[in-house]
């Protein structure tokens, strides 16, 4: 950009921002194609809807929860596609992800890309005889690393509106039963993995383990606060541990992982509710890691005193880090470089004294009680603060069914 333009003004009555920036032209699917699908989805016997970002972009939460609500389908939010459909709902199975992943026969893929996030749609996270119905803005990502069975290029509310409605005019009017062994077999999923997410949950040891942890944040935060979530173990365990209700309500790493854009998205979340949503809370949740990467940008939230509450998961190092007496003697023995891994990090680096530097508040949490009170006092208060509540170094999320895949490894 020109000098003249970055240091230029303009009064604002001179701004017309509708004539500058028109709504964008929405666009229909073949009514054919739509015809089809619905077919697919009649027939299915362990259907599944998957809302992406897409959908929360497309502001479509109205007519998805139409869709759902009328066949009562399972639904599955991807990362920033919750809240469209909100996470309390009994039709959202995200405690089942793999099961119902892996054994749905057809997906409704509404705004989400098949990329990493989503394994590719490749065996064995997804069925290989699994169809596809994929509905998205971008021709370009129809059929893009999985055949689509169906594809549906198009404005995502627009076309399930056309869903909607052709299931509509069907002289039966189709309802996935609630009884079925698909929903049977989801919801035995769902309460093995509450059970056990419940049990570390009420872990009280110390150090804390990531869920005993959230479950605390989990109590505290307000369920209409805006969500930014960044790290490894920190943001996909807060993927499931920290609920949204609303859609547009939850930031995170997203489609390429990138780590460092926690505390920018946290300001300008922050800076669209002062002005919008004047009594909406923002809370980042992150990891020491990615706190470490744009973690100075706490200045120009205190600069412009923005009530951001930064919640740093401390496990002394990246995905896991190691105890500090296993760092104290390594630092004796004059051998730190050659017995810590790269990935570990400073144990029990205290963040919370840099947003102290800056007129903020620091809170350090040992123990769920300490995390607790730190919480309640943070939210209550417009200040900005860090909250740096210690985690055990060898913490991990709890087993999981399969490894995480990338394109390389199918």
């Amino acid at each position: 950009m020109t000098g003249d333009l970055i240091g230029g003004q303009v009064e604002d009555n001179n701004v017309n921002f509708l004539a500058i920036s028109p709504p964008s032209p929405v666009s229909m699917s073949c009514p054919e194609k739509v015809e089809a699908a619905v077919d697919l989805i009649i027939k299915a016997e362990r259907p599944l809807v998957v809302v992406g970002k897409g959908a929360a972009y497309a502001q479509a939460e109205d007519v998805i929860n139409q869709l759902v609500e009328m066949t009562q389908l399972p639904v599955l939010p991807t990362p920033m596609g919750k809240g469209v459909v909100p996470d309390d709902s009994p039709l959202c199975i995200s405690a089942a992800r793999s099961k119902a992943l892996q054994e749905a026969d057809v997906i409704l893929l509404l705004g989400a890309r098949l990329n990493w996030m989503l394994h590719f749609a490749a065996p064995p996270r997804f069925s290989s005889k699994v169809k596809i119905i994929q509905v998205d803005i971008c021709p370009e990502e129809m059929g893009n690393n999985s055949a689509s069975g169906v594809a549906l290029p198009g404005d995502v509310g627009v076309v399930v509106s056309q869903i909607v409605k052709n299931i509509k005019s069907r002289s039966v009017q189709f309802k996935f039963s609630a009884d079925s062994l698909w929903w049977s077999l989801l919801r035995k999923k769902i309460e093995a993995n509450v059970q056990n997410v419940q049990a570390m949950s009420n872990d009280n040891s110390v150090p804390l383990n990531y869920y005993a942890a959230f479950s605390e944040v989990q109590r505290a935060i307000p369920k209409d606060c805006i969500i930014v979530n960044e790290g490894s173990n920190t943001m996909d365990i807060g993927r499931t541990m920290l609920p949204n209700i609303f859609p547009r309500h939850r930031l995170d790493a997203g489609t390429f992982g990138t780590m460092g854009v926690g505390v920018g998205f946290a300001i300008a979340a922050a800076i669209y509710c002062r002005d919008h949503w004047p009594n909406k809370r923002v809370v980042s949740v992150q990891g020491d890691s990615a706190f470490g990467f744009s973690g100075m940008e706490i200045e120009t939230i205190a600069r412009y005193h923005l009530p951001v509450v930064i919640i740093i998961f401390n496990n002394n190092g990246i995905s896991y880090g190691i105890k500090e007496d296993t760092w104290e003697n390594a630092k004796k023995a004059g051998d730190l470089f050659i017995t810590v891994p790269p990935t570990s990090l400073q144990p029990n680096t205290r963040y919370e004294k840099l947003i102290e530097a800056f007129g903020g508040k620091g809170y350090f949490a040992k123990t769920k009680e300490e995390l607790r009170k730190s919480l309640q006092s943070a939210l209550k208060d417009q200040t900005p603060s860090i909250i740096n509540v210690m985690i055990d170094p060898g913490a991990q999320r709890k087993t999981q069914e399969f490894f995480w895949l990338t394109k390389s490894n199918l």
